[in-house]
């Protein structure tokens, strides 16, 4: 089976690396992933081509496309992808075309995936199954029931499946989409989609970084890079209140995207026990490996915690509901406390991470199905067999 999966994101790294993981778990097919973010190191095995559209992403409000190529316009890269979208399906002809979100997001990339979907329902590429690929939360619309009847059409003129990557015992799409019971194509809950954590990969990493049995590690991550300044640079003010009662070390990963000026002003406050980076590939091992995690609430995030079990001080991006409403859902899985605005103090932030490093590590697998790119992988192949 010949599947190609395309994968537009556009602020954080959340809807790449879930994307990542179902190309990784269909291991026994050939996998084309078509990425069109900002470019993002990653390890991909020989059955994964990797195409790489130029970059495209969106400002801070979600209204205007911007060039990852400042020397180039946004309309001569919009020519270049479809250029290439196009002749990639003319070469390839998959069985399925995989899209992540759109069309209940990403609508403003309808100017390269309208014209193909055109197409492929026209048969131009052959006998294609088109797929949607759907995280567990949507955020709120200005036009609300505009946009779902937009969608509801879509998916029955152009899609063959709805796949939600979410565990429906925890949290289904009608909390965010009213419409569930108009959609007429198949619908599947796969299980949220998550790497897997090795305790013993965490226990090792612990050795390789030097730290001592009375020293507690605590990983700070702001995802992608693009939010999160507030609670990174309140971690690094609070540190000497820390040291005051534990021996702490802080691993800081800023995020891959973070504008240049701001990971200059963290690193300035970088002090002995402190290291600050972008990105590491072994974030899941990092997890394992820690005391206690502080972050975003992102999807990928998330997910990473709840699989390495560590306790978590979370500060959900307040501005949409989708990260408020996935803590709220995933509270009482994980020793966890849920930061607001006014918790964005050095004093509060200080005497929280004491709080937390108390609570211990769940000693069982958190009773949450975390196996969605495997259950996809799956039932893929079931489907096309039929």
């Amino acid at each position: 089976m010949k599947i190609i999966l395309y994968c537009q994101y556009v602020w954080g790294m959340g809807h790449l690396f879930r994307s990542l993981e179902l190309a990784r778990a269909l291991s026994d097919h050939q996998v084309i992933l078509v990425a069109g973010g900002r470019e993002v190191d990653v390890e991909l095995p020989e059955y994964i081509t990797l195409i790489r559209l130029p970059g495209l992403y969106m400002d801070e409000q979600f209204t205007t496309l911007m060039a990852e190529d400042a020397n180039q316009s946004v309309e001569y890269i919009q020519h270049q992808r479809k250029v290439i979208l196009m002749s990639l399906f003319q070469q390839h002809r998959p069985d399925i075309f995989m899209i992540e979100l759109y069309p209940f997001g990403r609508t403003v990339f309808g100017f390269e995936l309208q014209p193909l979907l055109d197409w492929i329902h026209m048969g131009r590429y052959g006998d294609i199954k088109v797929v949607c690929s759907l995280r567990d939360i949507l955020v709120e619309k200005r036009k609300q029931e505009f946009y779902e009847e937009r969608v509801i059409n879509m998916l029955h003129t152009y899609f063959d499946l709805l796949l939600i990557h979410s565990d429906d015992q925890l949290l289904t799409l009608d909390e965010t989409f009213s419409r569930m019971r108009d959609i007429q194509i198949p619908v599947v809950y796969t299980g949220f989609v998550a790497q897997k954590a090795n305790p013993a990969a965490g226990r090792l990493l612990r050795q390789e970084l030097g730290i001592g049995p009375a020293e507690k590690l605590v990983v700070v991550s702001a995802g992608g890079g693009r939010s999160g300044y507030a609670l990174l640079d309140c971690i690094l003010d609070a540190y000497p209140l820390m040291q005051q009662t534990d021996s702490i070390r802080i691993e800081m990963f800023v995020g891959p995207f973070r504008e240049p000026d701001e990971f200059k002003k963290l690193a300035a406050k970088a002090v002995n026990g402190i290291r600050i980076r972008c990105y590491t590939q072994r974030f899941i091992d990092y997890l394992s490996a820690a005391d206690l995690s502080v972050s975003l609430a992102g999807y990928n995030t998330c997910m990473n915690l709840i699989a390495a079990r560590v306790p978590a001080l979370i500060y959900p991006y307040s501005q949409q509901q989708e990260q408020p409403l996935r803590v709220a859902k995933i509270d009482k899985l994980i020793p966890m406390k849920i930061l607001q605005d006014k918790d964005i103090e050095p004093q509060r932030i200080s005497r929280y991470i004491h709080q937390m490093l108390l609570e211990p590590r769940p000693a069982e697998p958190v009773a949450v199905n975390l196996d969605g790119a495997a259950h996809t992988a799956k039932y893929l192949a079931a489907w096309i067999g039929r």
